[in-house]
């Protein structure tokens, strides 16, 4: 078992474990406990409680910028303002795109805006060498909990499996994603999200990610450090009942196939 120590935002080193999957390990894991089958949000109650997610000092800030860089590069704002203007603004930005990879491309210079310049070559160049790119995974992972809270809701860091036989507390698990929840859309969920965050790790601060959302239960599992693959058969999703978009499909022309979400 090898312990690292990254350091917090407190200044104080944060212990993290990685152990071999051959040896006997320790894993911390917050993910819920095993269901006996997949159930949609429906079946289960999507009036269920939601685990609510107090805002901090800069979420407002965080939410401001985000959205403004949103806003400039689908060239339209909404009139409702904070969290339902958000989800108006990239439901245009998903509907902009000709195609779903121009969505993606467009989501990923949104999230690029958000970095001083040079920060990811440099987070590139200096954190993901040092111990083969787990360090850099780890911290990617803690970042995220601690300033993307406003967009998801509550989420945990837990441990995930690397390709190396590595068990390593680089995993993110979003316990109802309020993105995906507010939007009820999987478009946007893979294209405004999923696709563009996967390439934007991967591409452009060097740390792999693939991310599996459940649309049973809008929950999501962030693995850093593990490359997605390269048939994801997420594509395949179909829309969602609650989803607006199918809603409309549905009763413009009732014999219109809407297994696949036609925008993925």
């Amino acid at each position: 078992m090898t312990a690292l120590g990254v350091v917090g935002g407190s200044g104080a080193p944060v212990p993290v474990v990685c152990s071999s999957v051959r040896n006997t390990r320790f894993r911390v894991s917050f993910s819920s406990s095993p269901s006996s089958g997949p159930k949609t949000v429906e079946q289960v109650g999507i009036a269920a409680p939601k685990s609510e997610y107090k805002p901090g000092v800069f979420d407002d800030l965080f939410l401001n910028l985000f959205r403004n860089k949103l806003v400039q590069e689908v060239g339209w704002d909404s009139e409702k303002p904070g969290y339902d203007g958000l989800i108006e603004v990239a439901n245009r930005l998903m509907m902009k795109g000709t195609t779903n990879t121009a969505t993606v491309e467009a989501a990923v210079r949104i999230l690029r805006s958000l970095f001083p310049p040079y920060l990811l070559e440099l987070y590139k160049m200096l954190i993901v060498p040092i111990g083969g790119g787990k360090i850099a995974a780890m911290m990617v992972a803690r970042v995220t909990v601690l300033t993307c809270q406003w967009l998801m809701g509550p989420c945990k860091l837990n441990s995930v499996d690397l390709p190396d036989g590595i068990s390593c507390s680089s995993g993110v698990y979003v316990e109802r994603c309020k993105y995906l929840e507010e939007s009820k859309c999987v478009g946007i969920c893979t294209n405004t999200c999923k696709f563009p965050t996967q390439s934007f790790f991967k591409d452009h601060m060097g740390v792999p990610l693939l991310m599996e959302p459940n649309f049973g239960d809008y929950s999501c599992q962030f693995k850093f450090g593990v490359l997605p693959p390269l048939d994801d058969t997420i594509v395949k999703e179909p829309c969602l009942e609650a989803c607006p978009n199918a809603s409309q499909r549905r009763t413009v022309a009732r014999n219109i196939d809407i297994t696949a979400c036609p925008k993925t």
